[in-house]
């Protein structure tokens, strides 16, 4: 029998975050209030290892995973990272993605090209240089992260672009990044600002809903839905009807999707967290560290999920905000 929670939803989709740490300090992420000067960041013996890793994701695709994703903290500052895809690369017909901000990625595009990389996400909130400076909080220039969505797109990596939108900050820039994604082939998908974590200073009047960031592009570029590709597909999607791409949104907020969630999560030291909004993990670091075998710890995993109830999104209320989260810069997006 195929492995599913208590709701029936299976699993799928695991995020593996290969570092707690990041060169950004996002506003909605990883504010620098929090995350200054004597925060204290993971110790390398911390962290999961490569070899420790591919175990790991052996495991779950024993259990039914099918796609990985490599996040972070910022996951391009995991040293030799593109060793780490050459390894998961050579599981079978694995769906191999990476999220990255983009800092780092003219550099390394080609190498995890290379290592077997199917696809790459990056992350940017706008194209207003003055806008993004302050939404990095770090004065990195956007101008740089285009260069490292084009050096993607050179070494033959399918590009989607994640823009958060947030009230009042950058939600006048919706038809700007629509219109400099369209026909381009990269795929632009829209994030609602999200209760993530205790740290982000989250109000629901931040949130610009869904339905308002597609009727804003709809005016200008005319779109039409697009039926999702599978089930726990996250995005819903729209396509521009003169056949100029497609975009995204990503409506946890308004238009929570809880009912067909199929992803887990590794935390950077082998956690297993089996929602975003989560507020404690598993611990899987003892057990790859222990004599256990690959079985033992496919039971493992199976018993975690097996449990999971999951669904805070569609519980969402006044209520839940201020319930203990783990960060998203921890977990991963």
């Amino acid at each position: 029998m195929a492995l599913a929670d208590t709701f029936g939803r299976p699993l799928r989709d695991l995020r593996i975050s290969v570092t707690d740490r990041c060169n950004f300090r996002c506003v909605y992420c990883m504010p620098k209030e929090v995350f200054g000067r004597g925060y204290r960041f993971m110790d390398r013996k911390e962290l999961l290892t490569f070899e420790e890793i591919e175990r790991l994701t052996r495991a779950f695709v024993s259990v039914g995973v099918e796609k990985i994703r490599i996040t972070g903290g910022e996951p391009l500052l995991r040293r030799d990272l593109e060793r780490l895809v050459e390894r998961l690369a050579t599981i079978d017909a694995l769906d191999l993605t990476l999220t990255t901000n983009g800092a780092l990625l003219p550099q390394k595009a080609q190498a995890l090209a290379d290592a077997g990389l199917k696809r790459i996400t990056v992350s940017l909130d706008s194209l207003d240089d003055t806008t993004f400076r302050a939404m990095n909080d770090v004065d990195f220039p956007v101008a740089r992260v285009l260069d490292g969505i084009d050096a993607a797109a050179a070494a033959g990596l399918p590009v989607k672009v994640n823009a958060v939108v947030k009230r009042g900050q950058n939600d006048g820039e919706l038809v700007d990044l629509a219109r400099h994604f369209r026909g381009t082939g990269h795929t632009l998908r829209f994030i609602e600002f999200m209760d993530v974590g205790a740290t982000n200073g989250w109000r629901l009047d931040d949130v610009v809903p869904a339905a308002e960031i597609v009727s804003t592009i709809d005016a200008v570029f005319p779109l039409e839905p697009v039926e999702a590709a599978y089930r726990g597909e996250v995005a819903r999607r729209w396509r521009y009807r003169d056949g100029a791409g497609e975009i995204g949104v990503i409506a946890s907020v308004t238009q929570p999707f809880c009912g067909d969630c199929t992803r887990a999560r590794i935390s950077a030291e082998g956690r297993l967290y089996t929602c975003l909004f989560a507020a404690a993990g598993h611990d899987l670091r003892a057990l790859v560290r222990s004599e256990a075998d690959d079985s033992q710890l496919g039971q493992a995993i199976s018993a975690v999920w097996n449990r999971r109830t999951d669904r805070y999104s569609e519980l969402r209320t006044k209520g839940t905000e201020a319930l203990p989260k783990v960060e998203m810069s921890y977990i991963g997006g």
